[in-house]
């Protein structure tokens, strides 16, 4: 399984999971030497770490609200899910950071039901996905669902213009074992720049009233070359 990690889809975390001696199965204790070497902080100023997890369900949000005041981040041991998030925490901080703070900042708002704007957060740290592309014409094709016209009738366009980075972790783990119907919700950045600083500065800028539909579709290994049997017009 772990050969999988070879695929595309996980070139911006390549840095840290060649850092780890069992990539997929990782300690506690190296994923927080990762943390301490990335000067990992929440935006409340706190050192992040990756704690076990505390056993208890907590309260309404007591989950986002507790990595924002201490900067702890439950993390069950040999759980692949939760390492793509603490590798999402460490490829990209300032998003995950921004991504927690505004959770924390609608949570004493929402009087215990998760409101349109935190299902957009939610949506995100689990599916996100940030596409690089001055191409307007491919933006556009994406944006419309036009998924054949825009992988098939314009790979080449697409592979020389448009940059796929994946931060949910959800879609991460789920990359394991690729399948055509897994999508992720994407937002858009400029290439040539930081994409996650350009993440965060989105994000900054929502307003609360902000819902899921702000979010443009994308079924991620459309991707020209990322999923076995996708090299025929059939596919699309």
């Amino acid at each position: 399984m772990e050969a999988a990690l070879a695929h595309p889809i996980f070139e911006p975390l390549r840095p840290w999971i060649d850092r780890l001696d069992r990539p997929l199965a990782p300690s506690l204790e190296r994923l927080n030497a990762l943390a301490e070497m990335a000067g990992l902080k929440v935006e409340s100023g706190k050192a992040v770490r990756f704690v076990p997890p505390s056993g208890s369900s907590g309260s309404y949000g007591d989950y986002e609200m507790r990595v924002f005041e201490s900067g702890r981040v439950e993390t069950r041991p040999h759980n692949r899910h939760d390492l793509f998030n603490a590798l999402a925490w460490l490829s990209f901080p300032a998003t995950k950071a921004r991504l927690n703070a505004l959770h924390a900042a609608e949570i004493p708002r929402e009087k215990g039901q998760r409101g349109r704007f935190r299902d957009l957060l939610t949506i995100l740290d689990e599916g996100g996905a940030m596409v690089e592309c001055a191409d307007a014409g491919l933006v556009d094709m994406l944006r419309g669902f036009r998924w054949r016209e825009l992988f098939w009738e314009n790979r080449a366009r697409v592979l020389s213009s448009m940059r796929v980075q994946v931060f949910g972790h959800a879609v991460l783990e789920q990359a394991l074992a690729p399948w055509p119907g897994i999508t992720s919700k994407v937002l858009f950045v400029a290439p040539g720049a930081d994409a996650d600083a350009q993440a965060a500065a989105w994000l900054g800028q929502l307003s609360s009233q902000a819902t899921p539909r702000e979010l443009a579709s994308l079924p991620i290994f459309g991707y020209p070359g990322w999923l076995p049997g996708g090299d025929s017009s059939e596919f699309y």
